[in-house]
């Protein structure tokens, strides 16, 4: 095994590496993560500072890099996209809102300029990671019941938007995609009590690994057909990873969800392999149809 595919690995994997391995590590090029939690209007627990002390989220990344050997930059300076952006290799966004818009938190928007560079940055070659509120971000124009033909840049590379979320409940998932790197833990599907994010916009390209299971769900928004809430998609030359988990501090904890995340990373990064050949259309074929009204 090649010593890079380390990065981001749990448990006994990250372990069981010896001195030497990680002193050789060390000698190279860190690899380097910003994480960008940036929000304009509503700000989760999980990304929310108590003063400058980092968030919940913000600190548990910031471990679990350290554990392997990984640099995580935390921001919510949007003028960091303004920099010098060769320096990261993934991009992980828990963000809200226009970025390019003030928020109530006295933290500096990103330009248009920026967004720009950084979407380009995607597209050639830098990997994404997107938690929670990611595709609550940059929002398409047109009516939030209805599926967009013109999308914004950011919800195109992303691969899919937020619509509306109901009261937080009990409900499954289902893999679509096992073999995708830290997924096996949830076995064929899991259950979870998670806000659950209802999202549109599919890109027809994405390859998903868990599909929303919405039968037995409460609120309007849910009565539905299934519909992806974690996928994986090319962006360009682009790695990106969206998971709609993320909402409270324990998700983020939950083994199943760790796993997954750190899955994530570690395909983001080039540090694993999937296949992730288009399968929206196998895995989640009535995606498109929304509740009505």
């Amino acid at each position: 095994m090649e010593r890079r595919q380390f990065l981001f690995s749990c448990g006994a994997a990250a372990a069981a590496m010896t001195l030497g391995a990680k002193r050789a590590l060390a000698e190279e090029r860190r690899p380097r993560v910003l994480y960008f939690t940036r929000s304009v209007g509503f700000e989760h627990s999980p990304v929310k500072r108590n003063g400058t002390e980092l968030s919940f989220s913000e600190k548990l990344l910031t471990e679990w890099g350290r554990e392997a050997n990984v640099d995580v930059v935390c921001s919510k300076d949007g003028s960091i996209f303004d920099g010098d952006l060769d320096q990261f290799d993934v991009f992980a966004f828990y963000t809200c809102g226009d970025l390019t818009k003030p928020d109530m938190y006295n933290n500096p928007p990103m330009t248009r300029e920026g967004k720009q560079k950084f979407l380009d940055a995607i597209a050639g070659g830098k990997g994404y990671v997107g938690f929670h509120s990611a595709t609550d971000t940059f929002h398409s124009k047109g009516a939030s019941n209805e599926n967009q033909t013109e999308l914004d840049p950011y919800i195109a590379m992303v691969g899919g938007e937020f619509i509306v979320h109901g009261r937080q409940q009990d409900a499954a998932v289902k893999v679509a995609c096992p073999k995708f790197p830290g997924v096996e833990p949830m076995g064929e599907s899991s259950k979870f009590m998670e806000e659950w994010y209802a999202l549109k916009n599919f890109a027809k390209d994405m390859h998903v690994i868990l599909v929303q299971e919405t039968e037995g769900m409460v609120d309007k928004c849910y009565q539905r057909p299934p519909f992806p809430c974690t996928w994986a998609r090319m962006h360009g030359k682009g790695r990106v990873f969206y998971t709609s988990f993320g909402h409270r501090e324990d998700i983020w904890t939950n083994p199943k969800v760790k796993s997954l995340i750190l899955g994530g990373f570690a395909w983001a990064f080039g540090h694993a392999d999937a296949n992730v050949a288009p399968n929206l259309n196998e895995a989640a074929p009535k995606s498109d149809v929304l509740p009505k009204g």
